[in-house]
């Protein structure tokens, strides 16, 4: 079945990557299109986006000024596609560590009814891969905190490989998303859930990054712990 697809990866300084994701990702689906959403990357990933531009009509850049989060980054794609009227909407990070060839399945599990199709470590089949035993636990553990606190019925709530129907994306109020790290992907999928919508978790084996550098900070990850309580309880 035909749905116009469009795939939203942010990046800053994703030279070492941003051609082969893009590549990768078109060439699954003739349905699929690819949005980056570049701010200021130094490193000149912008301009390799536009260089493919010219041999790919499938391919789009959006250019901001300067880090402004990873929230604000989807927000901005999203904003876009409605606006180009795209059917569905994916984030995919530029890293590969969200398996591409997973956007097929995730568009299928919004075709045969989802709203919201979530790329999941934590379901049966799903798994994490270099990671070390800290960090899994680490992450493993926030995902049961914010299930705790929310109620969100997923298992990976923190999950930021995700296809959404246009409709979630019109009925939620982009301008009032509060969070810009990945405290956003939770409020995303929290007040899509709140709102009625139906929310699917296909498995996925999610990598580590091989190329490039990890964007995680402590501002980042505590913004995620007590912006649960926020919207919870609106404290």
């Amino acid at each position: 079945m035909n749905s116009k697809t469009l795939i939203i990866i942010p990046t800053y300084n994703e030279k070492e990557n941003v051609e082969s994701i893009i590549n990768t990702t078109i060439a699954l689906d003739a349905d699929f299109n690819v949005l980056i959403v570049d701010d200021g990357s130094p490193d000149g990933t912008a301009a390799i986006v536009k260089q493919m531009q010219s041999q790919n009509n499938r391919l789009f850049l959006l250019e901001r000024n300067g880090k402004q989060g990873l929230g604000t980054a989807y927000i901005a794609g999203f904003k876009w596609g409605l606006q180009n009227g795209f059917d569905l909407l994916c984030e995919m990070d530029a890293d590969f560590s969200h398996p591409p060839q997973k956007l097929v399945e995730l568009k299928k599990c919004c075709l045969d009814g989802a709203d919201i199709a979530v790329g999941s470590r934590y379901v049966k089949g799903g798994k994490l891969e270099n990671w070390s035993t800290d960090r899994v636990m680490l992450s493993k553990g926030a995902s049961i905190y914010v299930r705790l606190i929310t109620g969100i019925p997923i298992r990976d709530t923190t999950a930021g490989f995700i296809c959404y129907k246009r409709k979630v994306l019109e009925t939620i109020n982009l301008d009032e998303i509060h969070f810009i790290g990945y405290a956003f992907q939770i409020e995303m999928k929290y007040k899509a859930w709140k709102a009625g919508f139906k929310l699917a978790e296909v498995p996925i084996t999610f990598k580590d990054r091989e190329k490039g550098n990890s964007k995680m900070s402590t501002a980042i990850f505590n913004e995620a712990f007590s912006g649960v309580w926020k919207m919870r309880f609106g404290k």
